[in-house]
């Protein structure tokens, strides 16, 4: 992830000073240096609202001014302004305050008087890590969303699956990772006589009734070893003595923990040819 060097010159600058002839000479100096959207202020107490309108890329803060010090323009800033990346400069003839100034959440400091290669170094680095932070995040918030938009597209397509599925088959069940119905979808009642809500203790023995043990064996190894399974054949005398025979296929669910927590599957009733 690079940064063009155009970008960097004309990054937004703020210069943020209480004597005019500081503040026309870090101007004279940034637009010799080629840096084209320069401003300034010489009122500390408009920094956080100049900032909030035009998001500069890079703050160039006297720390020494009266009324309102840069350290208490940098924790307006803080306090005000979302942004997680303060673009602060610091500019100081104290020695003692460059150490203080990075605490408060300056990412730099320009020492006074002023090294015309330091500043302008300083300043071209500063820059270009505030554009690539800036990328960055930008790159992050694509991210964020192309994730949304996948997943929203995923959720449909599996929504469509299922109703197609459905549609397909004569029913569609769930159970949790207990082996009880949570789900039950289609005329399952009238083939199997079968109720969700029934579906536990002595009332599902009693609904279980009338079918190969053999088929159902194989279909409860498959589910308990966690198997997928396809078409297996079910079959079974019902109530009145007619013979039914169904083709049942179902696949385990996992969570996101890849936790075990139940199967889902279509049923399907054969019917006799004529």
């Amino acid at each position: 992830m690079l940064i063009d060097e155009q970008d960097i010159f004309n990054a937004n600058i703020l210069i943020v000073d209480d004597q005019t002839a500081n503040v026309q000479l870090m101007e004279q100096l940034l637009k010799e240096a080629g840096y084209i959207n320069v401003a300034s202020t010489m009122k500390p107490q408009e920094v956080c609202a100049l900032h909030r309108k035009h998001a500069y890329d890079l703050i160039l803060l006297d720390l020494q001014m009266p009324e309102m010090d840069g350290f208490q323009v940098m924790a307006s800033l803080q306090t005000n302004i979302s942004d997680d990346y303060l673009p602060v400069i610091v500019l100081t003839a104290q020695p003692g305050h460059k150490l203080k100034a990075l605490q408060a959440g300056a990412k730099d400091f320009i020492s006074k008087p002023f090294d015309l290669v330091e500043v302008k170094t300083r300043i071209h680095n500063m820059l270009e890590v505030r554009l690539l932070y800036k990328k960055l995040e930008h790159h992050n918030l694509e991210l964020e969303q192309i994730i949304e938009e996948r997943t929203a597209e995923l959720r449909e397509s599996e929504a469509r699956y299922r109703s197609l599925t459905e549609l397909a088959a004569d029913w569609y069940w769930e159970q949790d990772e207990a082996g009880n119905f949570t789900k039950v979808s289609g005329p399952v009642l009238e083939m199997l006589g079968i109720q969700v809500d029934a579906l536990d203790g002595e009332s599902y023995e009693n609904n279980m009734t009338g079918w190969d043990e053999a088929e159902r064996a194989v279909i409860t190894g498959k589910i308990a070893a966690r198997e997928p399974f396809l078409d297996c054949v079910l079959s079974r005398i019902d109530a009145n003595g007619v013979a039914q025979k169904f083709h049942v296929s179902g696949e385990p669910m996992f969570d996101r923990f890849c936790r075990f927590i139940g199967y889902r599957g279509i049923g399907v009733a054969l019917r006799s040819k004529t």
